[in-house]
């Protein structure tokens, strides 16, 4: 009975649903892996194959494309934050030196609903420099950089995790015989008619500057026909 309660268990079932929705996750990926340890797992290597910054030995910052990050589930797991450590170098303003990860507002406010899919994005976008905060820096010497450098565009990678669903889910180009033209946007009132051509006359838009003083005087031009009754106009000076 014990036993049968211990795999029911809230944590148990979380961990369970996690395992799953990182595999989800994998098939919605295309240079996403894991590694997992336990039945259930509560240990991940996480990998990346994709784009970022770390500093080499000579200081000088430089690409790399692989990626490991090790998520640990402590015993009060969902409850509690997991333990995040980056395993590969990595140069970024809320990772420090020693790979241990600052996610901002979560770090002291953890949310028990975030799931583990949910946080790979959150890490792959810090990664590949979608994400990064200056202000409160892990590295203030990345942060000063970042600040200041000009050798790279961020995001460093513009692929989303799940690339694969955003491939699978974008929209078909139109066909050839469709119209490109844009769509007008319909009114829940009825068109205004066209103005009366009487009006139209009286009406007369200028976007230039015209000099009356040497208008020539040989012909003037012909009186202008009475205009018909228009509505009321208000003058503004």
């Amino acid at each position: 009975m014990a036993s049968y309660e211990s795999y029911n268990s809230p944590r148990m079932r979380r961990l369970r649903n996690d395992l799953t929705a990182l595999e989800r996750l994998r098939s919605e990926s295309s240079f996403y892996l894991f590694e997992s340890f336990g039945s259930p797992p509560h240990r991940y290597l996480i990998e990346f194959h994709g784009r970022s910054l770390a500093k080499t030995s000579g200081g000088k910052i430089t690409l790399v494309n692989r990626h490991q990050v090790e998520i640990k589930l402590g015993s009060s797991y969902p409850r509690t934050m997991p333990e995040l450590r980056w395993l590969t170098p990595m140069y970024h303003p809320n990772i420090s030196e020693i790979g241990m990860v600052c996610l901002g507002g979560y770090g002291t406010h953890w949310v028990p609903s975030l799931t583990l899919d949910e946080l790979c994005v959150m890490l792959w976008d810090m990664c590949r420099y979608q994400n990064y905060d200056i202000r409160s820096p892990y590295n203030r010497e990345a942060a000063i950089w970042v600040a200041n450098q000009a050798q790279f565009t961020f995001p460093i990678d513009d692929r989303p995790l799940r690339d694969r669903r955003v491939a699978l889910g974008r929209i078909a180009p139109p066909k050839a015989d469709e119209s490109q033209e844009l769509v007008p946007v319909e009114l829940d009132e009825e068109p205004s008619k066209p103005l009366d051509p009487a009006l139209q006359e009286g009406i007369c838009i200028l976007d230039l500057e015209v000099d009356l003083r040497n208008r020539p005087t040989s012909s003037p031009p012909p009186a202008p026909p009475a205009p018909a009754p228009i509505p009321d106009v208000v003058f503004l000076d």
